[in-house]
């Protein structure tokens, strides 16, 4: 079952807090879980032969960072590419359900300017073995390694948008992300917000006249 790609505009997405911080969650303790068969690293750059642990940008701590395959879809876009993705979780409200996803099972959100660098860009997913890894986020699917990686084997993924559709997800084009990153945060979905210091910096000036 393929996904969907949606333009929208700001009506129905409600006006809240505007702000400019990254959204940043909490890093949480490496947890014991049972390791995928692999491990996924997206990159804009072919042919790394092996990945070295790198400072994390707020810890400082090296590490080489993947993600599981499940949530590989909100990695299908440019390193640097603004997005607010969701999905529903047990908990989620059923309006929250109906109201943000209106059927799609995820969603991945991103910025009209940023449409013609997400059709154009290719990206080379790289299949990293799992047996250092560690997880640290079970929701967003994050896992690191604290030494070297090479990995397994590499594959050009030449239409990212043609494979997020393929995955059944929604790829959502909206003309400015804070007012759907302030309702999302404040919803009861299972979110994850990347790059969001890339984002338009201001809201569109009648943006809560249009809500």
């Amino acid at each position: 079952m393929g996904g969907s790609l949606r333009y929208r505009g700001l009506r129905d997405i409600p006006a809240g807090r505007f702000y400019w911080q990254e959204q940043r969650r909490p890093m949480v303790q490496e947890q014991a879980l049972e390791r995928p068969a692999t491990l996924c690293h997206i990159s804009e750059e072919f042919g790394i032969q092996r990945f070295d642990p790198r400072p994390h940008p707020v810890t400082g701590e090296p590490a080489v960072w993947a993600i599981e395959s499940a949530k590989l879809r909100n990695y299908l876009l440019p390193r640097d590419c603004p997005r607010v993705t969701f999905e529903a979780a047990p908990e989620t409200a059923a309006a929250d359900a109906a109201r943000f996803l209106n059927g799609s099972p995820a969603v991945v959100a991103v910025e009209s300017v940023w449409w013609e660098r997400i059709r154009t860009c290719r990206l080379c997913c790289y299949h990293l073995p799992p047996a250092t890894f560690r997880c640290i986020d079970d929701c967003a699917g994050y896992y690191i390694s604290r030494v070297y990686v090479h990995p397994l084997r590499s594959e050009t993924i030449a239409d990212p948008v043609g494979e997020l559709l393929r995955r059944g997800v929604e790829l959502r084009v909206v003309p400015n992300l804070w007012p759907l990153h302030d309702a999302v945060v404040g919803s009861t979905l299972r979110y994850s917000i990347i790059r969001m210091r890339n984002a338009t910096t201001a809201p569109l000036p009648d943006a809560a006249d249009r809500v």
